[in-house]
């Protein structure tokens, strides 16, 4: 098993932690791995995930967060060694309830709803959710050296956005990242 690997296991084993830090893994979980579906005025949210034990944390988060139990689907994929990865998904009023928790989704006074955003807007304030969400956005598209080999800590950001909010959150820890 990798150094990463190990340590995301780790990582995978802390307490859920308090109300808001839920909330800032749920942002960076649906960030790095999840997906915004539209199917005929519906709306949906999935996440596509490697690691069983993450696809756990972020059942147990939707479900002690939000009160939402996901549909979990298994996929194999025999291009990569028959290795398995977890789609969980949730749509309608689940859905919405995730949505206006993360700051994307908003009710008008009419009462249709509206997205606002295409990726999750939290404050973040409080040191504890900044790490929460450092910790969620490493397990969903991070990596790390065996510090033997020099520390290298890892984000593969999807987009310019997450990539920026990646950057301030360290620098508000006191490390100085660089980007590629």
């Amino acid at each position: 098993m990798s150094y990463a690997a190990t340590v995301k296991e780790e990582l995978l084993r802390l307490p859920l932690g308090k109300s808001c830090c839920m909330l800032a893994e749920l942002a960076a979980l649906t960030e790095t791995s999840g997906s915004l579906s539209l199917m005929g005025g519906s709306i949906g949210v999935s996440w596509r995930v490697e690691s069983a034990a993450l696809a756990r944390r972020l059942f147990s988060l939707l479900k002690e967060r939000l009160e939402v139990t996901p549909a979990i689907e298994y996929v194999r994929h025999s291009r990569l060694g028959g290795r398995r990865s977890s789609i969980l998904s949730i749509q309608g009023e689940d859905a919405r309830r995730l949505l206006s928790a993360l700051g994307m989704l908003t009710q008008e006074t009419e009462g249709a709803w509206s997205l606002t955003r295409t990726s999750p807007h939290l404050s973040l304030t409080r040191k504890c959710c900044r790490r929460a969400f450092l910790r969620a956005a490493w397990l969903g598209c991070g990596t790390m050296n065996a510090p033997e080999k020099g520390y290298h800590l890892e984000w593969a950001a999807g987009n310019e956005a997450l990539a920026q909010t990646l950057g301030r959150l360290l620098e508000h820890a006191d490390l100085s990242p660089g980007q590629h």
